[in-house]
């Protein structure tokens, strides 16, 4: 590994770092895929990484290819001591509105945990239910800290992996390209050929109008 990487690293895991020298070994990371689309489900990852994981390239979700995110998403579930998904559909987001499924979603992937975790390090959420378990909400914690990088990497391949199969059931709408966010495309096809059961109708309203 080279020298700027392995610093970049060290930094993005500081947070980690003194909570490791405060005498807490297990810290869990959570961040969530799919809060701003049109369509398809909001996917929140919760996961454990052991204390000395330097997996190379681990960054926001957001500044990595995708071809690079599915790579580093089999080294970090390798590595993880513990992970887990919650996923909220699009229906139950237009029932309890985008916050609260959100809020679910990262309460039922720490139920999914096989370890409980000793702080949990959050990317901007706040007033949640975290079983009990102390947690710190960072903004922009996917770019600042390992843990909270490894879980936005977890959350957005498993939800650009459902948006591709349900890409194959509803072809028209081009859900592998842009997973269900909304796009040019994605609203041309919208007006073109209406909706399909994965829309998010409280996100759509002004589109079909």
């Amino acid at each position: 590994m080279k020298e700027k990487e392995l610093d970049r690293l060290n930094n993005l895991k500081q947070i980690e770092k003194e909570l490791y020298e405060s005498g807490i070994e297990n810290i869990c990371g959570i961040d969530e895929a799919g809060r701003g689309p049109l369509a398809g489900p909001v996917v929140v990852a919760a996961v454990v990484m052991p204390k000395d994981s330097m997996i190379e390239g681990v960054n926001d979700s957001k500044k990595v290819s995708e071809k690079r995110r599915e790579l580093l998403y089999e080294q970090i579930i390798k590595e993880a001591i513990s992970y887990s998904v919650g996923i909220i559909d699009q229906k139950e987001i237009d029932e309890i509105n985008i916050l609260n499924a959100t809020k679910k979603g990262l309460t039922n992937a720490i139920k999914g945990l096989e370890i409980k975790p000793q702080r949990i390090l959050v990317d901007a959420l706040d007033k949640i239910d975290t079983l009990g378990i102390p947690y710190t909400s960072i903004i922009k914690g996917d770019a600042k800290c390992y843990s909270i990088a490894a879980a936005s990497i977890i959350a957005k391949v498993t939800r650009d992996r459902i948006m591709r199969q349900w890409d194959e059931v509803y072809p028209n709408y081009g859900f592998e390209k842009h997973k269900g966010y909304g796009t040019s495309a994605h609203i041309a096809a919208i007006k073109e050929y209406g909706l399909c059961p994965l829309h998010r109708l409280s996100f759509v309203k002004n589109i079909i109008s």
